[in-house]
């Protein structure tokens, strides 16, 4: 399926302008331009901040984003790690995306301010994420949630982390959440797809730009572990149920699907969902067509079904 004009018209004009040397500068740029593309923001019934105490002592901070007409009962609840290829985006980009997944999946939101490569790589971003999994679980009860209803989920970069928490759970012998939500993850370091060549350069994220993003992570380790790179797993039986969503014209297409599979085939519940005619990084763009709001509206889909 071709992109629609606007979309088109949008990645010709990102394709236009050179990527910044310096990532800390794409960074900056990334703060002020995605909001911009978001539209405006939707509307929920409250957003509360929480702080979370990292193993090393570091404060964390979180979000909680409840949607209107929630029961009055103990609610599910998604634990969210933003994109940004590890080393950009925070909490403040992600307000109005984290808004509309609350209200499309019917859960409340908990989105993490995890620290940031390169100043902080690999393991730092998913030890974040997996303390604040942790401290989600150990205090489900006072927040007002079900521990019985608590996913996981991201998307690209965060999508990584999120499959990186379940692996690592499963590592250190702790359960696995009810699901876990992988939006056009970032799973293999390696970028030897198919997909890698087909969409190399041309539709917003570049092969040149995700292969900074990985050496921000992951400095200068030859060879990632699977923690960091979670398609060089050789085992994913026992990790959480699934649901994958790929974009069509996406350099990380093939990465997800094959992922997915690899679940399917390891006995682990999962659905895999290709979003037509869609480009990465897709839940920020409502402001430059609203047909991408496919991504989160099937996400929230897949949500209210592996939460009921």
């Amino acid at each position: 399926m071709q992109l629609e004009p606007a979309l088109q018209q949008f990645v010709d004009a990102v394709a236009a302008h050179p990527l910044p040397e310096d990532l800390r500068e794409l960074r900056a740029i990334s703060e002020s331009a995605l909001p911009q593309l978001q539209g405006a923001p939707e509307p929920v019934a409250h957003v509360i901040e929480h702080t979370v105490i990292a193993r090393d002592g570091h404060a964390l901070d979180v979000r909680f984003y409840t949607p209107e007409g929630l029961p009055d009962e103990p609610a599910p609840a998604l634990l969210f790690a933003h994109g940004g290829g590890w080393f950009q985006c925070s909490l403040a980009v992600y307000d109005g995306p984290c808004r509309a997944l609350a209200n499309a999946g019917g859960c409340v939101i908990v989105a993490v301010g995890y620290r940031l490569a390169p100043e902080h790589p690999f393991p730092v971003p998913l030890h974040d994420i997996a303390d604040a999994w942790q401290w989600l679980q150990a205090n489900a009860d006072r927040l007002g949630l079900d521990p019985q209803r608590l996913a996981i989920g991201g998307d690209s970069a965060g999508g990584n982390l999120a499959a990186a928490c379940c692996l690592l759970l499963r590592e250190i012998g702790l359960p696995q959440p009810r699901h876990q939500l992988l939006l056009y993850p970032a799973l293999d370091a390696g970028m030897g797809s198919g997909s890698y060549s087909e969409y190399a350069s041309g539709y917003y994220l570049s092969a040149e730009l995700m292969q900074r993003c990985w050496q921000a992570y992951l400095g200068d380790m030859d060879t990632p572990p699977a923690l960091a790179s979670p398609a060089l797993a050789t085992d994913l039986r026992g990790l959480a149920p699934a649901s994958v969503l790929s974009c069509e014209h996406d350099p990380l297409r093939d990465e997800a699907e094959q992922y997915a599979a690899r679940l399917q085939s390891a006995n682990v519940a999962c659905t895999l969902e290709r979003l037509p005619g869609m480009i990465h990084a897709c839940i920020h763009l409502h402001g430059v067509t609203v047909s991408t709001d496919v991504a989160v509206q099937r996400a929230g889909a897949h949500l209210r079904q592996a939460l009921a």
